[in-house]
């Protein structure tokens, strides 16, 4: 078959397997190079249908796609989603069995697989043979899922797949695909290299999530403003991540308590504990996930409405890859964060007593000050965060706090000056909240001790409450006047930056909340992500009814049947669907109901 007859029936296959009548972004501009045999750099945005960019020409090339996926619970979602759309896909893993190990192999063997899904380790553990096995097979083509991974300066690396590039020694004929959504500049020259993929077409789509509002708010009360949150929010999936193994479980049972399907997961979990969480998240409506980061790769979770920040990420790219968890459907979701200087303190200090070299650390930290910087700006939080990947965005989004709820600013010239004032009288060896003490004419016992009540900067702040100091040391330090040093305890050390601003050469204007008696009002609710009206909704409830006791008997997430957005009478052909399912029309694969879904 030529390479026009491949993409037609590239085209078929995506109507009649995966229930698409188009191609989505530049999905088709992929699947055609990897027809051809080129090898490929993909990066999409979550959502953005990266698993059909090699899914469909596994399909189309002789023999088998081979993906490797860093993750148990990633493979055995995706293959649960190809086998309801009839594709002969399978994994091996640690938890299938070793009957049904040998029984895939010999499938594979046989040449009746699409798709086999490896984790890395195994791909290149001598003892497992894999790659003597795969050597005697006809191999279509080699997905590496989450390329990420490989990169040292990244948000997720795992070693394990810097032993990938011995594939090209390999396969040197084989179509190598590397996915994934997340990666600057810097991370996807690092792919390129330890992939050995010199030779590859770049296919970079947009970071664009227009669907997901974001939000950021300095830190209130312990829990209140999460409280507040979610309150709004009942009944919605989400996931709230916390910096410490501890904040998640506290975090989980006080929600729990507050009558939320709340669930903690961290790595200090068992295994089975988990699964058990993630399993229950993935198959029921309106569970909550407390995590650390270790809740991450493989949520392929559709409906998940939020996704919450209790405390600071580590960077812009982590930030944008758990974010990019909520509204995997398109539908309206939202990136919640707050936080405080503490964060960065604390992640500053795990930066600095890590056994990273000198270079990662600086580059560690240089991706925390540049998420300092992004919490702190005023203006739109989508336009920055994209021009932080490269990308422009034509005006304001009107889907972020700081379009919604425009900041205003006011000349912070002198508060700024005497903050860093007051830290340089302290030597530079104090962290904010003390500093802030001495401002305010507060007399503890620590001001005392130090005798700092006898600094010319005592007490010359007591027009500002600590709240809206502790605003200005934030911003103070996300323009880069200041840093938080991590061996001194967090001591505010001033940069070079801040001496034409303490000789009143250079003006500051800082956000006007930090001058606030009361922290700026949040966006109300936003509108359900559905949008069916009253006479609808038994039909509604039906079908997702319905879909649920399909998910059961399949064994796989609701999701796999079919998708929110398909159900939603808004949708392309309401008519359809209600016919078919008040004529109790044979539901085959939910055949019926594919026909406006995610296409990831």
């Amino acid at each position: 078959m030529d390479a026009h007859g491949e993409f037609t029936a590239a085209r078929e296959l995506l109507r009649s397997v995966f229930g698409f009548a188009e191609f989505r972004g530049r999905q088709e501009e992929v699947i055609r190079a990897v027809l051809r045999g080129r090898d490929a750099l993909v990066l999409m945005p979550t959502g953005g249908g990266k698993s059909l960019c090699y899914q469909l020409p596994a399909m189309l090339r002789p023999g088998t796609g081979v993906v490797i996926s860093p993750l148990i619970a990633l493979m055995q979602d995706q293959v649960s989603a190809l086998r309801q759309h009839g594709v002969a896909a399978a994994f091996l893993n640690s938890s299938v069995p070793p009957a049904e190990q040998q029984r895939i192999i010999a499938a594979l063997r046989r040449g009746e697989l699409d798709l086999l899904y490896l984790a890395p380790e195994r791909l290149l553990r001598e003892e497992s043979g894999a790659l003597a096995l795969l050597r005697q097979i006809p191999v279509a083509l080699i997905a590496i899922d989450e390329a990420h991974c490989v990169s040292q300066w990244g948000h997720d690396f795992r070693p394990e797949y810097l032993g990938l590039d011995v594939l090209k020694d390999h396969f040197p004929d084989t179509p190598r695909v590397a996915l994934t959504a997340t990666a600057d500049e810097a991370t996807r020259k690092e792919i390129v290299d330890r992939l050995k993929l010199d030779g590859a077409e770049r296919f970079i789509s947009g970071f664009d999530r227009p669907n997901i509002r974001y939000t950021v708010r300095m830190k209130g009360g312990p829990g209140a403003d999460l409280m507040a949150f979610l309150r709004q929010r009942e009944g919605q999936a989400g996931i709230v991540y916390c910096l410490s193994r501890r904040k998640v479980e506290a975090t989980a049972e006080k929600l729990a308590q507050a009558g939320f399907d709340a669930h903690p997961y961290h790595a200090g979990l068992s295994a089975a504990e988990r699964r058990r969480c993630q399993t229950h998240f993935q198959r029921a409506d309106g569970v909550i996930v407390v995590a650390t980061i270790a809740f991450g790769m493989g949520i392929d979770k559709p409906d998940v409405r939020f996704v919450a920040h209790c405390d600071l990420p580590k960077s812009v790219e982590a930030y944008y890859q758990e974010t990019g968890r909520a509204g995997r459907d398109g539908e309206p979701a939202e990136a919640w964060m707050s936080y405080g200087l503490q964060d960065v303190v604390r992640l500053r200090r795990m930066v600095d007593e890590s056994d990273a070299d000198e270079e990662h650390k600086r580059i560690q930290r240089a991706r925390l000050n540049a998420l300092v910087a992004w919490c702190e700006i005023t203006r739109c939080r989508r336009a920055a965060l994209l021009a932080y990947f490269g990308e422009d965005h034509e005006g304001a989004c009107g889907n972020c706090d700081i379009c919604l709820t425009p900041p205003k600013t006011f000349d912070g010239t002198v508060a700024a000056q005497k903050f860093l004032s007051c830290a340089v009288r302290a030597r530079q060896r104090f962290g904010a909240a003390h500093l802030i003490d001495v401002l305010r004419g507060k007399e503890t016992d620590k001001v005392l001790r130090h005798r700092h009540q006898n600094l010319s900067t005592f007490g010359i702040g007591g027009d500002l409450s600590a709240r809206q100091w502790h605003a200005v040391a934030r911003q103070v330090v996300a323009l880069g006047f200041a840093r938080v040093d991590a061996e001194r305890h967090g001591a505010l050390v001033l940069m070079p930056e801040a001496r034409p601003l303490l000789r009143g050469e250079q003006a500051v204007e800082l956000r006007e909340e930090a001058r606030a008696a009361k922290p700026r009002r949040e966006p109300g609710p936003r509108p359900p992500a559905r949008d069916i009206g009253a006479e609808d909704e038994p039909l509604w409830d039906a079908l997702r009814q319905c879909r649920a006791a399909l998910a059961d008997a399949a064994g796989v997430p609701p999701y796999v049947i079919f998708h929110d957005s398909t159900l939603s009478v808004r949708q392309r052909q309401p008519d359809a669907v209600r016919h078919a399912f008040l004529s109790g029309a044979p539901w085959r694969n939910g055949q019926v109901f594919r026909m406006t879904g995610s296409m990831d």
